[in-house]
């Protein structure tokens, strides 16, 4: 059997085996490295800035919102009934009636909500079949998926809405789309971007694209801006939408329980030259919470909230109409029962 040698190497052997380098396929990293040195300067400087984030496009005039009674005021008789089942996951039933009411029929609906840590689920369902579903899905602290649905019995009142919102250090995306159809592409497309200039001064656009047949499209764009104070105790908006209408809203803090908020909208189009002036204020008591807002149009209306226990709540709202000789009165209560101990529901033990 013939054996094989290896060369001398002066006097030292090497065992590792020596292989020749292949010829490598040259990288594309430093073709995009300036890209990406810009990119990586530029989120450092953003960074560098600290700014804050300016929140999302729908909750743009929620201070204003909760301070008005747009939300809040009903009329004839409503009462509310709610068990709470589970403290973590937080699961509860409600039980809603109203009845009396000048603008809409006696009603009864039954809801119940469900939510842990990042996940929200919400149904209710009324006497007439009715099915309202919200859904909302958090994927990290800044990323959420939405989604809500509504079924009728009536025909062109069925509905489903998926959106997904994304908050990032000083700028908010949100994509939604309405009764979307995949085939023809049909439906509701709405898409915002607001972005944090300084500390104080935020700005953004929102797009709207319908489509509600393949031969019929359309796209109109709003622009918006928010300024709000550096210690947060006043917030001004403005928003400037297609057709000639402009809403602008101013929201302060007076004090620890006093808020007052002023809504301004302007419509200046071809068939239409209007403008209405709202202004109204909330008072927030030890065990009661009141509401009150003067309109241009005429309407003076309030709305009492009085809390008796923590679980008992009595409603008074009212509003006059003084160009149409009208009024609505409106009384309701809301009952909270729960099922759990002090203990289950985090309140500290009685002695």
């Amino acid at each position: 059997m013939a054996s094989i040698s290896s060369p001398p190497t002066d006097g030292f052997t090497d065992p590792s085996p020596s292989f020749s380098p292949s010829p490598q396929k040259p990288s594309l990293i430093p073709g995009i490295a300036p890209l990406t040195n810009v990119f990586s300067r530029f989120s450092q400087w953003r960074k560098s800035l600290d700014l804050p984030n300016p929140g999302s496009v729908e909750n743009l005039q929620k201070e204003v919102k909760t301070t008005h009674l747009t939300n809040f005021i009903f009329d004839g008789a409503r009462a509310d009934l709610t068990k709470s089942l589970s403290m973590n996951p937080a699961f509860q039933v409600t039980h809603s009636f109203a009845l009396g009411s000048q603008t809409a029929a006696p009603s009864y609906n039954f809801g119940a909500v469900f939510a842990n840590s990042n996940v929200f689920l919400q149904g209710s369902v009324d006497h007439e079949g009715n099915v309202n579903a919200r859904m909302n899905q958090g994927w990290t602290e800044n990323c959420i998926t939405k989604m809500q649905a509504q079924l009728s019995s009536q025909v062109g009142h069925n509905m489903i809405q998926l959106e997904h919102d994304y908050q990032g250090q000083d700028y908010s995306l949100n994509a939604k789309a309405v009764n979307p159809w995949p085939t023809d592409l049909t439906g509701i497309f709405i898409g915002s971007y607001f972005q944090s200039l300084t500390k104080n001064l935020a700005v953004g656009v929102e797009s709207l694209y319908q489509r509600p047949t393949p031969e019929m499209a359309e796209l109109s764009t709003s622009y918006l801006a928010k300024i709000t104070s550096t210690d947060k105790n006043w917030i001004a908006t403005a928003q400037v939408q297609p057709a000639g209408i402009v809403q602008a809203t101013y929201w302060q803090k007076l004090s620890e329980k006093v808020e007052v908020a002023a809504d301004l909208q302007l419509i200046a189009a071809p068939a239409r030259r209007d403008a209405i002036a709202t202004l109204g204020a909330k008072y927030d008591l030890r065990m009661a919470t009141f509401r009150a807002q003067l309109d241009s149009t005429g309407k003076i209306s309030a709305l009492l909230e009085q809390r008796f226990a923590p679980t008992f709540a009595f409603l008074v709202s009212g509003e006059i109409d003084h160009l149409k000789n009208a009024a609505k009165v409106g009384v309701g209560v809301m009952i909270e029962s729960s099922s759990l101990t002090p203990e289950e529901m985090g309140m500290p033990p009685q002695p």
